[in-house]
């Protein structure tokens, strides 16, 4: 049984969708429990489910938390008892394989790189987006805003990372990587772009080269690696995008259908649609490249999502991804490339 710690005080709506998240995990997965936060708070909301105590759930008091409004690095040097510092030392303690949160981002990552440590060999950690594509399975994006600027170097970790994330727990037998550019061909893009292409090439992976954005939903590749100014701004645009989308929908199936059965027929097309881009069905984005697991869930995330996160920091510790990234970095010929750095 893994244990995983949560973050209790880090969402829009904590501590309730992490607790009963938390609640819906220990229920229907092999996984233990820690939720981290105010206990009173915590306590209360447990208390709402009759069976808690019959499950495998503890409460680790922490006196602080974070907000959205508090900036990363003072967030880490002040708040030393907050929920989020507590949830990772658990995890470099050995008391816990991972932990979820769906704060702060900037301050989950500085936190967990700070805290935790980063692998040997991965000079940044880096945040995997995990989106839906119309093949049906995932698509990884490295980097979707832990790193604004990248070197060649990094996007071949992050290649490595993503690649072994997707094979591991996405459970892609030999995933496709694509640097994503401007233009399939080898000479389009930035000089980042350009000069991480041989090196990806050189690595062993199945590297398809260059993919443009509108093959990111197309299922073409199934691991996208990109600086994290683009990936996130890939990643914002994506999330606009389909709640547009899911309004004009339901909108237009409000305003159009008039008989009952074409009604409910469309509601059930309505509903299979919106579980294939929900975010929550995918739990999270894990942070690639920091000793243990570390989960970075929206700030908005429902109990689904929380429950579905916890789920994903198990298989990432089942896995032994960390192990298997350490290890294939080590044996990456990249490493042993010379390629010259980006001008800023």
């Amino acid at each position: 049984m893994r244990t995983i710690a949560v973050d209790a005080m880090g969402g829009d709506h904590a501590p309730k969708s992490e607790v009963e998240g938390a609640v819906r995990a220990a229920r229907s997965l092999d996984v233990r429990v820690i939720l981290v936060g105010q206990e009173v708070l915590v306590h209360r909301e447990l208390e709402q489910h009759d069976d808690w105590r019959e499950l495998p759930i503890e409460i680790v008091h922490a006196s602080e938390r974070v907000t959205m409004e508090d900036g990363a690095a003072r967030a880490f040097r002040t708040k030393r008892d907050s929920s989020l510092r507590v949830a990772s030392r658990l995890v470099r303690d050995g008391a816990a394989e991972g932990f979820v949160s769906a704060g702060n981002t900037g301050a989950v990552m500085a936190t967990a790189k700070m805290v935790q440590g980063v692998v040997p060999r991965v000079d940044r950690p880096a945040l995997a987006g995990i989106l839906p594509t119309a093949e049906g399975s995932p698509v990884v994006v490295v980097d979707v805003g832990a790193n604004v600027d990248c070197s060649p170097r990094m996007l071949a970790q992050f290649a490595v990372m993503g690649e072994i994330y997707s094979r591991i727990v996405l459970h892609r037998p030999r995933p496709r990587v694509g640097i994503l550019s401007i233009g399939e061909e080898e000479h389009k893009g930035n000089e980042l772009t350009r000069a991480a292409w041989p090196l990806l090439q050189s690595l062993n992976l199945d590297f398809v080269g260059n993919v443009e954005g509108s093959d990111i939903y197309a299922g073409k590749v199934d691991v996208i690696v990109c600086d994290g100014f683009i990936g996130n701004v890939a990643l914002k645009v994506s999330e606009g995008l389909v709640e547009m989308v899911k309004h004009l929908l339901q909108e237009s199936l409000e305003a159009t259908i008039t008989r009952k059965i074409g009604y409910v027929l469309s509601k059930t097309a309505f509903s299979d649609f919106k579980k294939r881009v929900d975010y929550s069905e995918y739990g999270g984005a894990p942070l690639l490249g920091v000793r243990g697991g570390c989960i970075i869930c929206h700030g908005r995330s429902n109990a689904n999502a929380v429950k579905n996160a916890i789920r994903v920091a198990a298989e990432f510790s089942d896995g032994k991804v960390n192990q298997r990234i350490e290890d294939e970095l080590r044996l990456s010929a990249y490493d042993k490339m010379a390629i010259s750095e980006p001008r800023a």
